[in-house]
């Protein structure tokens, strides 16, 4: 378990020949967790649009027009009914995520704390991704029983300014640093395909695999690209480019999980299957992610079943 890779150690991983990269992601892979099984996550919306961020890849952003309806934050019963729906078809984490820049204070996050609650008495995972936080809010996250506290860092620090400009590097590593004083797990990772080069992704893994200990959940996400956002017209991203990066990200990280995220409509099975040699241990199930659109119940159950997968269950809970 390392937390000194350097650029060129990275670099030198990442660019190996593609098999030989596989094998050795599957290897590692294999030491650390069970090799037929995937962890299920379901994420839910809580509160929809109108963030002051200008992410260039959200349809939530205020400073795009997408059609993604401004919600307010949902009541406590709506999000509980929607985490025993997420139990029942055999998730074991339900994540939560709110279209803020800031966790607020007062009635709203007194809510969110009573929807954490309520998720760790149906003897789930909870998570949540609701923007920046102060220490106290963390460790008020921590007190409700809160599992992961989701915030990526999405690139390298050298690309991160062509994505986002309301939000610095370091804002985002203050909150790490906060959630991880509060004791709560860190679930941080990072988007493929917004036009990025192979050094920004390097970047971006070196960045994650220096966090002391490693974030205990890495969502590789693949760029959705929303109409209305600056990223809108990317092109398709190539899936084998993907696979590489999960590769090298189970490399680096062994014992993290790395969960294949935002962007899984878009692959083939095959395109899935090479992922999943890669490394690559856990899913969101669920039609959809936030505002974008992710495979079925029914796709997800045909495609485990073809490969011999199977989810994880609520015994076999990961930290």
């Amino acid at each position: 378990m390392r937390h000194d890779w350097t650029v060129e150690d990275i670099r030198e991983i990442y660019r190996m020949p593609f098999i030989d990269l596989l094998l050795r992601a599957q290897l590692v892979h294999r030491q650390h967790h069970a090799p037929n099984e995937v962890q299920g996550s379901v994420l839910l919306n809580i509160k929809s649009g109108g963030c002051p961020e200008d992410c260039a890849y959200c349809p939530q952003s205020a400073h795009y027009r997408t059609g993604v309806a401004r919600t307010e934050l949902v009541g406590l019963e709506e999000a509980l009914t929607a985490a025993r729906a997420a139990r029942d078809r055999g998730a074991t984490r339900f994540c939560m995520g709110a279209a803020w820049r800031d966790v607020p204070r007062g009635a709203q996050f007194d809510r969110v704390l009573e929807m954490v609650r309520g998720v760790r008495a149906l003897g789930m995972e909870a998570c949540c991704t609701l923007g920046m936080l102060e220490q106290d809010q963390a460790d008020a996250l921590a007190g409700a029983g809160l599992t992961a506290y989701n915030h990526n860092l999405d690139t390298s620090p050298e690309f991160y300014g062509q994505i986002i400009t309301t939000r610095t590097y370091d804002d985002r590593l203050a909150t790490l640093a906060r959630v991880r004083a509060a004791g709560i797990t860190v679930c941080c990772g990072g988007i493929v395909g917004m036009g990025e080069s192979v050094d920004a992704r390097i970047g971006l893994l070196q960045q994650l695999a220096s966090l002391d200990p490693h974030p205990e959940s890495v969502p590789i996400n693949l760029l959705v690209a929303v109409e209305g956002t600056p990223l809108g017209a990317r092109p398709p991203e190539d899936p084998l480019d993907l696979v590489r990066l999960i590769a090298t990200a189970r490399i680096l990280m062994p014992a993290s999980y790395v969960r294949l995220s935002a962007g899984r409509v878009s692959l083939s099975d095959e395109a899935q299957a090479l992922c999943f040699l890669a490394g690559a241990n856990s899913v969101f199930l669920g039609d959809r992610l936030l505002t974008t659109p992710n495979p079925t119940e029914d796709e997800d159950r045909a495609l485990f079943e073809r490969l011999g997968i199977r989810l994880q269950n609520l015994g076999e809970l990961c930290g």
